[in-house]
């Protein structure tokens, strides 16, 4: 499978020794010195794009004009997500983007979602978070922290929002995070009473499970048309 990498940075590079390794040909490196240029993207089978918030949104609309199908990690940007959604289906072109590729951390997602419904209606249990993630980390909270607190407060309703900080509010979720090097990222999530604590982790050795997963998931939406996630790579 001849792919195209947008975004070189220590992601792109994790993700180009392990495609290289399965036998796939990395066709572009692209990044800030070397923009992304149309002929070279259409040499590409399928795409995968770890940049910035600031230049996802673009970098996938060239990939739908070059017709070519494209895996996207970058978070920070979900505003505009939907809007990205929309012109996939228009242009029947193929688009798969997760906050998190790690095999795990798709495994852990239904952990929390259950846990999440299992204390709906605990209500003596009061819910927090906390990420932590290196210093190069451009966007807080993560954006696997916010899927996992979207699933948290679509069953525990007790809480109607979130904040980035240890809030006073009680119906606030409230998300901590932390950037240490050279940790790849934890995501913890805590319910706690005057009583006990019930607490879920996930914890990342390296980026590799993260890269791992994003080559899975190009190899999966080759010669695919929508708009799909993990879930659908994994079958959850």
């Amino acid at each position: 499978m001849k792919i195209a990498l947008i975004g070189y940075g220590k992601m792109g590079q994790a993700i180009d020794a392990i495609a290289t390794a399965k036998g796939h040909e990395i066709v572009l490196r692209a990044n800030s010195k070397h923009p992304l240029a149309k002929e070279h993207l259409e040499q590409a089978d399928v795409a995968i794009e770890f940049t910035t918030p600031e230049t996802a949104y673009h970098n996938v609309l060239k990939c739908f004009e070059a017709n070519v199908p494209v895996v996207c990690g970058t978070t920070g940007w979900l505003d505009k997500l939907p809007e990205i959604k929309a012109i996939c289906a228009e242009k029947q072109q193929a688009f798969l983007h997760a906050t998190n590729f790690s095999i795990g951390v798709n495994i852990f997602f239904e952990v929390n979602k259950k846990l999440a419904a299992l204390m709906a209606s605990q209500s003596q249990y009061d819910v927090w978070m906390e990420e932590i993630h290196h210093t190069h980390k451009k966007d807080a909270p993560s954006g696997t922290a916010l899927t996992l607190a979207e699933q948290v407060l679509a069953s525990v309703t007790r809480k109607t929002g979130w904040a980035n900080e240890e809030s006073k509010q009680p119906e606030t979720l409230s998300i901590i995070s932390k950037r240490i090097d050279p940790a790849p990222g934890t995501h913890t999530i805590t319910y706690t009473s005057g009583i006990d604590d019930i607490t879920i982790t996930h914890t990342a050795h390296s980026r590799e499970g993260f890269a791992a997963g994003a080559v899975v998931a190009a190899e999966w939406l080759k010669g695919k048309t929508g708009v799909f996630t993990m879930r659908d790579v994994l079958n959850l």
